[in-house]
């Protein structure tokens, strides 16, 4: 797949560019009802014989248009919606630089500038995509804004259980920890991803080493609590549980941020440095204080009992 990078206002030529179908959309999570919008650019991308295109923009445009956000939360930070997105099949991805001057362009100029100009033939976007400053342009307008020069296809919402699937719905999930939910929206679990640093190394004292890993943050992390997962690391995937939080059994007062500590089964490798993926899968238990540490090691192994018996279940 090839990454285009654009900042506005950008130099390009439409004959710089081979005809291409485009989906259009922010797409942080790229969810089910995101792959639905971009499936269908690639199948009428080969149905008309040309290249599948999307679309999207980095920063999130609440960043820059100040509304009282200075840091956003990703189901998706940028690097990871490449890798998804490219998964996917996709030929092209355009990432806007988006800036208040981008911001800024009429509705009919955005269309010109980053469809026309680009060379671009038939466009598909959802049902609530909006274009232009303030979002005035929509997929009722984008007809009269395409001044005939290309085709457009408007995806529905696409629900599960009776709900859109929605990036925000997702977020709710994930901050509430129901994370056996996410499959259902996103079409794969939910990963995070960061360096194995030190940390206190006090889990290897009470016979329950921990991998401490530093997660990016641009990612949401699940609320915090106990959690079976599998990760990456090493060049393999393993199972595992992990706590995400503040470990109140060992500390009186709540760190800046929570920590994300897995127990990988059967493994003793030195990871430290190395970049870990953690896919996270149920939640076992909230987080809590225990009176001692014997309380506390009886409690890990059980959650270790509880990981192990999930992915029996679901993996054997």
């Amino acid at each position: 797949m090839e990454v285009i990078k654009l900042n506005h206002p950008h130099s390009y030529k439409k004959e710089e560019f081979s005809p291409q179908v485009m989906a259009l959309g922010y797409f942080d999570g790229v969810h089910l009802g995101h792959q639905k919008v971009i499936k269908e650019a690639m199948k009428t991308a080969t149905d008309k014989g040309m290249k599948s295109a999307v679309m999207t923009f980095d920063p999130h445009p609440s960043v820059v248009l100040g509304r009282s956000v200075q840091h956003v939360e990703y189901i998706t930070p940028i690097e990871e919606k490449i890798r998804v997105i490219e998964k996917l099949g996709v030929d092209c991805l355009y990432i806007i630089h988006f800036t208040p001057q981008f911001a800024n362009l009429l509705p009919q100029e955005f269309i010109d500038d980053y469809i026309i100009q680009l060379n671009v033939k038939h466009v598909v976007a959802g049902f609530d995509y909006t274009y232009g400053k303030m979002g005035k342009g929509t997929m009722e307008t984008i007809q009269f804004h395409s001044r005939g020069l290309f085709g457009y296809t408007v995806v529905p919402k696409l629900s599960v259980e009776g709900e859109k699937v929605s990036s925000t719905l997702i977020r709710t999930q994930l901050r509430e920890g129901k994370m056996d939910a996410i499959p259902m929206l996103l079409g794969r679990h939910y990963t995070t991803s960061g360096i194995v640093a030190h940390g206190e190394k006090r889990g290897r004292t009470i016979g329950f080493p921990t991998a401490n890993v530093d997660v990016s943050e641009e990612y949401i992390l699940p609320s915090t609590g106990v959690y079976a997962v599998q990760i990456h690391v090493a060049g393999s995937w393993h199972q595992g549980v992990c706590n995400v939080g503040y470990k109140p059994t060992f500390h009186s007062e709540q760190a800046p941020k929570p920590t994300v500590e897995v127990h990988i089964f059967d493994f003793n490798q030195d990871v430290y440095g190395k970049v870990a993926i953690v896919e996270w899968h149920k939640k076992i238990r909230e987080e809590q204080k225990f009176p001692g540490i014997d309380a506390l090691v009886a409690q890990i192994d059980q959650d270790k009992q509880s990981a192990l018996e999930y992915f029996e279940k679901h993996y054997a």
